[in-house]
């Protein structure tokens, strides 16, 4: 399995069929999905097609999200990392967003951060992107914390399934 990137206390690696508990644990909080439509998943096979759906998309995109590991552990923690956007959002398309999922015990702890610079630190240096976009809940202080500590910036209110969200981007500072 590929490891993508690491920080002091986190791997951040492909995800791969044996995370699907940890995915189920993950997706069927209804906690954790407050500000994510409200649909928890109820059973492993939903997270399984989660997983495979992730791995198509490293193929096809050659980016998705990846597991995160607690170094101290060995524990799936949860998910972050970037993914192309191929539909329409916000007027924007074929855009790569930074997204980050975590167990509920493991909030608090500073692992989205951690995780999103990391993402997003590969995104600019090992994928050569321009610029990286952020999605969250007006609502979803948290969230909007971890994207802001990262350097994304508000640029406007928009409407994402019938919930107003910010839309946050970052670019590179590297110049060409």
């Amino acid at each position: 399995m590929k490891i993508f990137a690491e920080t002091d206390r986190l791997i951040l690696r492909e995800l791969i069929p044996e995370d699907a508990n940890g995915m189920f644990e993950l997706d069927s909080d209804e906690e954790v999905h407050r500000y994510l439509g409200g649909n928890p998943v109820n059973s492993v096979n939903q997270s399984i097609a989660d997983i495979e759906f992730i791995r198509k998309q490293y193929v096809e995109n050659g980016i998705g999200r990846w597991a995160v590991i607690e170094k101290s552990t060995n524990n799936f923690i949860g998910w972050a990392g970037l993914k192309l956007i191929t539909s329409e959002v916000n007027n924007h398309i074929n855009y790569h967003d930074v997204g980050y999922r975590f167990i509920k015990k493991f909030w608090g702890k500073g692992y989205a951060t951690e995780s999103a610079m990391t993402v997003i630190k590969y995104g600019f240096e090992q994928m050569s992107l321009k610029e990286i976009i952020g999605i969250a809940d007006i609502e979803n202080e948290g969230s909007i914390n971890v994207l802001e500590k990262c350097g994304l910036k508000k640029l406007g209110k928009f409407d994402y399934n019938g919930r107003l969200h910010y839309w946050m981007k970052i670019e590179t500072t590297k110049t060409s």
